[in-house]
């Protein structure tokens, strides 16, 4: 006779309790209303552009002063660099290249053609706001005088004709050497006062900034 086969026992399920038993045990926001997310209220969203509003307007005057820096520096250069200019020109042309200020804050550039007749070569603004003037600063260390923003061989805005020559010296209109200083900044900001020399001998050109009280390379 065969012998009946018992049944295996019953195995109890491991598994871990259903989806929906740990969804009923999550917490949920009691001030939300069902199938909506929590976002920035108006007020909230107001508050951070004030904050944006008055960072962005620090940092505004935070950068003021050294704008000012930048456009007094860059109409200096731009003084410099017409003269420089000037000289180079006369070296390789070997011709005079004559200067003029006009205007308060323009530097003209005209050459001299021989046997007669001129070349005008360019007309330059510096920079705005700044202008020529003296800014109340003391004379240069190189001591060309400072009785006018323009101020060349002793003469407010300089001899008529003064000019670069194809030695690079820097004269009058009667070939006598000419020093003189070109002081500029913007008014009523003494922290912009800046200048610009010329040695006569040598035609060389240098630059300074105003350091509160004087003057540095």
């Amino acid at each position: 006779m065969h012998k009946s086969r018992s049944k295996p026992p019953a195995q109890h399920s491991l598994e871990p309790a259903s989806e929906d038993a740990s969804v009923n045990q999550r917490r949920v926001d009691p001030t939300l209303a069902p199938g909506r997310e929590r976002g920035f209220s108006i007020v909230e969203m107001m508050i951070v552009v004030l904050i944006i509003m008055i960072i962005a307007g620090m940092a505004i005057i935070a950068l003021n002063p050294t704008k000012q820096q930048f456009l007094a520096d860059a109409a200096m250069v731009q003084v410099a660099s017409q003269l420089r200019y000037a000289r180079e020109r006369a070296i390789e042309q070997r011709r005079d290249v004559q200067i003029t200020f006009s205007g308060g804050n323009s530097i003209t550039l005209t050459q001299v053609n021989l046997p007669s007749g001129t070349t005008a070569l360019s007309t330059v603004p510096i920079q705005t706001p700044v202008v020529f003037t003296l800014m109340g600063m003391p004379d240069t260390p190189d001591a060309f005088g400072n009785n006018d923003a323009i101020y060349f061989e002793g003469l407010n805005n300089g001899p008529v004709g003064m000019a670069f020559q194809s030695d690079g010296t820097f004269v009058d209109g009667s070939g006598n050497l000419v020093n003189g200083t070109v002081f500029m900044g913007i008014p009523g900001i003494p922290t912009t006062a800046r200048a610009v020399t010329v040695l006569g001998a040598t035609g060389k050109i240098r630059m300074y900034r105003s350091n509160g009280t004087g003057w540095e390379q």
